[in-house]
């Protein structure tokens, strides 16, 4: 029995409409490929005469046949953006990273309501930031450094509730730093090399705070010789002996809470995840939970590397695009933890071996124990110890139980 009428109407109705989306994302891409000079090549498959863009090089669809990755990072491109991509009704990841892109980001990208991650940094964008990105509610990542963007950071920003990356150093932003919403997550690595941005996340106070001023010195009066003059003279030298006897236990007391505020932040190893980042062991950087977290979608299951008897070990993205593996120990509630992976941490990075990679960095917070290395291609302790075995007996960053391979990833 064969389907009924307007079953195959609806089919091709719905045919229809893929084939007009598709072509209206293909002329929309195809529009940015005419905008910009590919000296390598990159988009030679881009051609606008295929009905479907989703057979392009660098470019992801959906069961829909609707694009919703552009993925064009790193490929020498030069040019400008068109318009034309706040068509990309669906698309979730912009990447458009480290090329020569030049001219304004374009007020349409705010049609992309989405987008997870738009990634523009390294590059040559000048003008504003377009207050039209306010609208992209789903968005995660926001990455415009390194760029020579002008004008003051759109308050409509702080409204993305979903943001958890965000990185606007390197331009030439002016104006107060917004603080409210989102913003007051994030730290003034976010907004840093911007001279002229002022306020929160930054060091510079904005212009229209008010100045601080001392109060105006006291000038006693001129005394004068009356009968009651004598007693009021007794009663301010016995007010002057009180305050003095007061402040006199005051100053030790303020001084001995003081250091009892300060000792645990000077002696005890872990601060908040995201409290400063940039805080450093040596050459290595202590990188915040929230850092990492981000770099492997919440330590995902897609993103292990492998596991062992000490944990797992997760392949990262940083925001600055740099891959990373990052080795989550297993927690073990010591007397003196923190101390000893103090310890740990500074013996490892200062080990030398042709089979020990370079520790990069790390993280510590009363819940996570975490080490950073470069990321390798073939990363794991087999293909490294493939080639050449270490020596028997010879002993390699030997600490956390004189397992020399455990610093591999």
């Amino acid at each position: 029995m064969g389907a009924p009428p307007w079953a195959i109407w609806a089919l091709l109705l719905l045919h229809q409409a893929a084939r007009v989306l598709a072509n209206t994302e293909g002329d929309a891409l195809h529009s940015l490929r005419t905008n910009l000079n590919d000296p390598n090549n990159v988009l030679q498959s881009w051609d606008p005469t295929l009905v479907n863009p989703c057979t392009w090089f660098h470019v992801t669809c959906n069961n829909d046949n609707s694009v919703i990755r552009v993925d064009l990072g790193n490929a020498a491109l030069f040019g400008t953006l068109v318009p034309q991509l706040g068509q990309l009704k669906n698309l979730q990841y912009l990447e458009l990273y480290s090329n020569n892109i030049s001219g304004t980001i374009p007020s349409e990208l705010g049609n992309l309501t989405n987008l997870i991650s738009l990634d523009l940094y390294l590059n040559n964008f000048t003008g504003p930031i377009p207050d039209s990105l306010g609208n992209l509610l789903k968005l995660r990542f926001l990455r415009l450094n390194n760029n020579s963007l002008s004008g003051t950071i759109p308050k409509s920003l702080t409204a993305i509730t979903a943001l958890q990356v965000l990185d606007l150093s390197n331009n030439k932003l002016s104006g107060e730093v917004p603080s409210t919403g989102s913003f007051s997550l994030f730290t003034p690595i976010s907004f840093g090399n911007n001279p002229a941005l002022c306020g929160p996340g930054t060091s510079k106070p904005c212009s229209g705070a008010p100045p601080f001023s001392p109060p105006p010195p006291y000038n006693p009066p001129t005394p004068e010789q009356s009968p009651g003059s004598s007693s009021s003279s007794t009663g301010a030298i016995a007010g002057g002996v009180a305050a003095g006897a007061a402040l006199l236990f005051a100053i030790p007391a303020i001084g001995f809470a003081y250091w009892r505020r300060r000792k645990p932040q000077e002696h005890f190893f872990d601060v908040p995840a995201e409290e400063d980042p940039e805080v450093h062991l040596g050459q290595l950087k202590r990188f915040s939970l929230r850092e990492l977290q981000v770099a492997t979608d919440t330590f995902s299951n897609k993103n292990i590397l492998g596991r062992g008897g000490f944990g797992k070990v997760y392949k990262g993205r940083l925001t600055d695009g740099t891959l990373v593996a990052v080795k989550r120990l297993k927690e073990e509630r010591t007397p003196g933890g923190e101390l000893q992976f103090q310890t740990e941490v500074e013996m490892i990075s200062m080990a030398v071996h042709r089979n020990l990679l370079r520790l990069r960095g790390f993280c510590m917070t009363p819940t996570e124990r975490l080490l950073v290395y470069p990321y390798m291609v073939n990363g794991s302790v087999a293909s490294r110890l493939r080639g050449e075995r270490i020596a028997q007996g010879e002993k390699v960053g030997d600490v956390g139980g004189s397992r020399p391979t455990d610093q591999l990833h």
